[in-house]
């Protein structure tokens, strides 16, 4: 039977990806007591990498929409630490997200809402955390949006 979260992301429509493998020197996560910190998830699609500059090529819409990509990639981290199971999440700590932008973009907050709401969408309560958005002048690959999170688990 699967568990809750799985349950209300087939309901949404959503499904995980495969947990990202790391594409440089760093492990994909780290569980250090009841933290689980994911390193930062990059934003991709089923078509590939999600890339562009905020205020520049692309639009506060399609950067959230590429913040919800980290999201689930997010969420697929953090299974993989858990084992596979959903249940031992007892809540988001906190989301860390960088947008790609132009030096005059102010709009960061709402780009890194794709990924918060998302969060919260999925998980109800245990999905809302504290949180940091900001504006960097380039990320890897010449994405648009990377977010990093802590989860506490049981």
């Amino acid at each position: 039977m699967p568990h809750a979260i799985d349950q209300r992301l087939t309901d949404l429509g959503l499904s995980l990806p495969a947990a990202p493998a790391p594409a440089a020197a760093y492990v994909p996560y780290v569980v250090s007591g009841r933290l689980v910190y994911v390193s930062g998830q990059i934003s991709q699609g089923p078509n590939g990498l999600i890339t562009g500059k905020l205020g520049e090529d692309m639009s506060t819409e399609q950067g959230a929409d590429a913040a919800r990509s980290c999201a689930l990639a997010l969420l697929a981290q953090l299974r993989a630490a858990c084992g596979g199971d959903f249940g031992r999440l007892s809540r988001v700590v906190k989301l860390t997200g960088f947008v790609n932008c132009t030096p005059d973009f102010a709009e960061q907050p709402k780009v890194i809402n794709g990924a918060s709401e998302l969060l919260v969408e999925v998980l109800g309560e245990t999905g809302w955390h504290a949180r940091s958005a900001v504006g960097v002048a380039a990320l890897p690959l010449g994405v648009a949006v990377e977010i990093e999170a802590i989860f506490e688990i049981a």
